[in-house]
């Protein structure tokens, strides 16, 4: 199964590749099908792409969501 997440822009590159941040940890991601995309924003990565633009507020919804639910999976050795 595979999840898409919401991660902060934190470079952008001139060949449309970023580095993208969730929880101090950094990642590289592909902005090619989004436009508009600058440093700061936040994105829904799937499989090495930025496939959706978010408000801050939607991302940290989602990211509280993924927390619970490997917390419920930790108490529940999953």
């Amino acid at each position: 199964m595979c999840l898409a997440v919401p991660m902060r822009v934190c470079e952008i590159y001139d060949d449309g590749s970023a580095v993208l941040e969730l929880d101090g940890a950094s990642y590289k991601a592909s902005l090619c099908l989004l436009d508009d995309v600058k440093r700061g924003d936040f994105v829904i990565v799937h499989a090495g792409f930025a496939i959706e633009k978010v408000h801050q507020k939607e991302a940290d919804e989602r990211i509280q969501l993924f927390r619970e639910l490997a917390e419920i999976q930790k108490e529940n050795n999953l």
